[in-house]
This record gives structure tokens, sequence and C-alpha cells, in this order.
């Protein structure tokens, strides 16, 4: 029997509103971190934060719409030809253009292995 998972996205468990879909725990990934985020048309209260505290570095990679995202006071566009990594001491806030925006987002803390946050994982049924 090959060993994989397979889910659709619409499928999978989110919190916020549905605005952060735990896709790791969802196929059972252990190995590194990522999360789907998925912000409606316009949305603007995305929270700023940084990773300074747990060292952890992010890329972030658009699946459909389009949107910004303001690194350091320094505007970056997101859009499905543009990867964005940004490192744990940067602040980051992101913005979703009129289609909305969801985003593949990859994290680890560079040299260590790979820790799972509570907060991702899946929900007791």
């Amino acid at each position: 029997m090959a060993d994989y998972t397979a889910k659709r996205i619409s499928e999978m468990e989110a919190g916020f509103g549905g605005g952060f879909v735990k896709a790791r725990a969802e196929l059972g990934v252990t190995a590194f971190g990522f999360q789907v985020i998925q912000l409606p048309p316009d949305y603007t209260d995305y929270p700023e934060h940084d990773h300074a505290e747990t060292g952890q570095e992010e890329v972030f990679v658009v699946l459909s719409g389009s949107g910004s995202m303001d690194v350091e006071g320094e505007r970056v566009d997101l859009d499905g030809e543009t990867l964005v990594r940004v490192g744990p001491a940067a602040k980051r806030k992101v913005h979703a253009g009129p289609n909305g925006l969801r985003m593949l987002v990859i994290g680890g803390t560079p040299g260590e292995a790979y820790k799972i946050v509570p907060l991702t994982e899946l929900s007791a049924a």
C-alpha cells in the first residue's frame, strides 16, 4: 500500500473563522510546519507579528487570489509568481486583494528539528 495522504483544502479543519487551515495536521506531516491561510476580499485585519521568540522563518506561496505583505515597512506584492521568505525577527502583515487571498505558509527554525505547535493540531472529535 502506498504511503500518502490526499485531502481537499475545503474539507480540512480550520480555525479563526476558516482563515487558518490546519493542513500540516490534516496530512499527518511531522517533519516541518505549514498551514493554508485564507483571507476574504480586501481583508486587512491579519495581525502584524514576528517570530523572534521562536526563531521561525516563513515562506509564503500564493495559491489563489492576490494581495500584499508589509515587511518592516516595505510593501511586497503577493501573486502567483512571487515567493516571499521572511526572517524570524521581521514584522509582517498580510493584506488580501479584491478577490481574496489563499496562500501556503511554510515555517521552520533553522538548525532545529521541527516542533509541533499545539495551535496547529486538530481538535479532539
